[in-house]
């Protein structure tokens, strides 16, 4: 669990409540709470935080290649409160061998081209999301662009 200062702020402490074991850590810094929450847990989270925290508003979802480090993947949630003027971070790590985790188009139809690009970039896999395919890489491209390993100059 996070640190006392982060485990006594009120999205923590609601979040710990709802599911005890759903907040890995956390912390706070310039202004702007992170939480990393179980990948597992993810899809189950968002629903919460935007129904009974008002976090309605997804800015971005991006992901994070920490190679050759394990875990190896960051996925990464920016929320927005309008009604509280407050940002959350949400970051769940995934390992290399395991790098799926479950798709929050359900909770924010804007997450469907978010992970669209984490998936063409990172390759990703996101359970349940509509229509998972490549967005900027055209469809028959090798690998994954933004994954360190990939070569510079591209699989010959």
């Amino acid at each position: 669990m996070a640190s006392s200062e982060v485990a006594g702020m009120p999205d923590t402490a609601a979040l710990s409540e709802f599911d005890p074991e759903a907040v890995i850590d956390g912390k706070y810094d310039r202004g702007e709470l992170t939480l990393v929450i179980r990948p597992d847990r993810i899809q189950r989270v968002c629903e919460f935080l935007k129904g009974q925290r008002g976090y309605r508003y997804l800015s971005d979802v991006t992901a994070v290649d920490w190679f050759p480090s394990e875990p190896r993947f960051e996925v990464i949630y920016h929320l927005y409160s309008h009604h509280r003027k407050e940002r959350l971070r949400l970051k769940s790590r995934l390992s290399e061998t395991a790098a799926e985790i479950a798709s929050v188009v359900p909770v924010w139809g804007a997450a469907n081209w978010y992970e669209r690009e984490v998936f063409d970039l990172f390759g990703i896999q996101f359970r349940g999301h509509p229509h998972l395919r490549r967005i900027l890489m055209p469809e028959d491209w090798q690998g994954h662009p933004l994954r360190k390993d990939y070569p510079i100059t591209g699989y010959r």
